[in-house]
């Protein structure tokens, strides 16, 4: 922390460090959390204490409702403590709510996308607006992912995203489907999209209708799931041995335990050592499942 911000070899004990951490204490932190939460952002020592830290802890604790949830956030984003939560935070909890999106989905954002909601209102009402340009309803449980996942490009990169999809062959009807149906597959990189897109083509048993029927296909590791899969069925198809291929959206939404019962297992000797090699089975129970069958 010091080699980090050596200023704070020069921060007064008493008046800037202490302080600080008999907030933290007050509010029952832990110890630990504390270090933590100093470890990841030195400079929050320098911050107003009744300006910026107790406002900002209080208003995250009365939303998380404990110290201990507070810190999960504060050690995963120190820009709470560097921004008037109630011009950000609190505004776009309110306009959100007001959108039809529930306290349970928004205090998920904080924990997983932790600077979505810091943006200025002025700019998530400007992001809710393109949502509701896409088509996403806000009575689904999507339409807060819509919103995210526009907070997160600019328009210039909006814009480049509409058209990587339609050079990939997707009509924009194709592309407004797919955004209402899986907001955050628009976050997923211009690679990887052309890349699933070639590998489910490749096995002449999808189109882009299928992907856009199942437009997560495209958060689907390749590696690790689309590949091994069609591997495997390809394999099996090859040999008579199943009656109809899997539509995708069974391919790619199919627990692995499952994929191994339905389509592995059956076939140890034809496909069992592929799908060894190069799935993705870190879960001990399948491996165990396809090692004892």
């Amino acid at each position: 922390m010091v080699s980090t911000r050596p200023r704070l070899l020069a921060a007064s004990l008493e008046k800037t460090i202490k302080p600080k951490i008999k907030i933290f204490q007050d509010l029952g932190f832990s110890a630990n959390d504390i270090a933590e939460i100093i470890s990841n952002d030195p400079w929050c020592m320098y911050r107003s204490a009744d300006n910026r830290f107790i406002p900002t802890l209080s208003v995250l604790k009365s939303l998380l409702g404990s110290s201990a949830e507070v810190s999960k956030v504060l050690k995963i984003s120190g820009w709470y403590l560097t921004i008037d939560l109630k011009k950000t935070l609190v505004a776009n909890i309110e306009f959100l709510k007001s959108c039809g999106v529930d306290m349970e989905q928004i205090i998920k954002q904080i924990y997983n996308f932790p600077r979505f909601l810091l943006h200025s209102p002025t700019d998530m009402k400007k992001f809710v607006e393109k949502a509701d340009e896409m088509g996403t309803c806000r009575s689904s449980r999507l339409f807060i992912h819509a919103v995210r996942v526009v907070s997160s490009m600019n328009d210039e990169n909006w814009e480049l995203k509409l058209k990587h999809f339609s050079e990939l062959g997707f009509s924009k009807d194709d592309i407004l489907k797919m955004f209402k149906k899986s907001p955050p597959v628009f976050a997923v990189s211009q690679k990887k999209l052309k890349e699933v897109k070639e590998v489910l083509l490749s096995t002449g048993k999808y189109d882009l209708s299928c992907i856009v029927k199942d437009p997560a296909s495209f958060i689907c590791s390749v590696e690790k799931k689309i590949k091994p899969r069609m591997q495997v069925l390809g394999i099996l198809d090859s040999k008579n041995l199943i009656k109809k291929w899997p539509s995708l959206t069974t391919i790619t939404r199919m627990p692995e335990s499952m994929f191994l019962e339905k389509f592995v297992q059956p076939y140890l000797n034809e496909v069992g050592e592929l799908y060894m090699a190069n799935s993705a089975l870190k879960d001990r129970r399948d491996t165990k499942l396809l090692s004892s069958a």
